[in-house]
């Protein structure tokens, strides 16, 4: 079964919209490829003239989370129906920097896993461990239950269309990046689990990024791994340097049967 690679670029607290425009601009033709799916997922503020500005480009715009209500006295929050509205299709959900600073649950990445599939948004559903875990050797195990919480309700068909990150916490923004073999182990993992919950068809068409500290330099061996369908890029994709990573050689449809 072939899956197009998917590229999503986290900017977290970054670029005022403004600057989001600029990045934009400056982006369009370095990441243009027909051989995978581009996504900038921007601060809230920013998705509006993100999206006008990635207009006429294979550019799409994702957040950077979102509520699972509909409408409500939720100060600070944002509902799927405003996401869609102002053009998003993407919404990473459960990074570990919404688990940690601000308290999800595994529980609270379902409900909001749940509320994308409603709306038609692509959730970007975020997965990894601690170097403690790491070291513990229980790698496996905390990200398959974190899998099977978050995917909790959810039916094959939409699980087929979900996009899932895998980012070992002790990689991210450290410089410090997963072995090749490391990485394809863990998501390798998260297929295996999604067959298990599913069956191997869903679990084949599922994508399966890999994201922490993901750079020009480190991309193309990544990728090429038959259970890594892309990354989730995090600093790189404020740079020029993302369009290195999108167009690397390796960024191909492959056939893996």
């Amino acid at each position: 079964m072939s899956r197009r690679k998917i590229i999503a670029g986290n900017w977290k607290m970054n670029m005022t919209p403004s600057e989001a425009v600029a990045l934009i601009n400056t982006l369009k033709p370095l990441v243009a490829t027909e051989h995978a799916d581009v996504v900038f997922c921007v601060p809230a503020i920013d998705i509006i003239p993100a999206v006008e500005a990635a207009k006429g480009s294979n550019i799409k715009i994702g957040a950077q989370n979102m509520y699972f209500e509909e409408k409500g006295a939720f100060t600070g929050e944002t509902a799927p129906s405003m996401l869609t509205d102002a053009g998003v299709t993407y919404v990473i959900i459960g990074h570990s920097e919404r688990r940690e600073y601000f308290g999800e649950t595994d529980e609270i990445v379902n409900k909001k896993v749940l509320k994308a599939f409603e709306h038609n948004i692509t959730p970007i559903v975020c997965c990894g461990e601690t170097l403690t875990q790491r070291e513990q050797g229980v790698t496996i195990d905390f990200v398959r239950q974190q899998i099977k919480i978050a995917f909790l309700n959810v039916t094959e068909e939409q699980v087929a269309k979900a996009v899932i990150a895998y980012e070992p916490i002790w990689a991210i923004g450290t410089g410090k990046v997963a072995t090749t073999a490391q990485a394809q182990e863990v998501c390798a993992a998260i297929r295996d689990c999604i067959a298990e919950i599913y069956d191997e068809v869903t679990a084949e068409a599922v994508r399966i990024q890999y994201g922490g500290s993901v750079t020009a330099a480190t991309a193309a061996e990544l990728f090429s791994q038959k259970d890594i369908d892309g990354g989730l890029v995090g600093g790189a994709s404020l740079k020029p340097d993302f369009g290195q990573i999108v167009n690397y050689d390796t960024f191909k449809v492959v056939d893996y049967q």
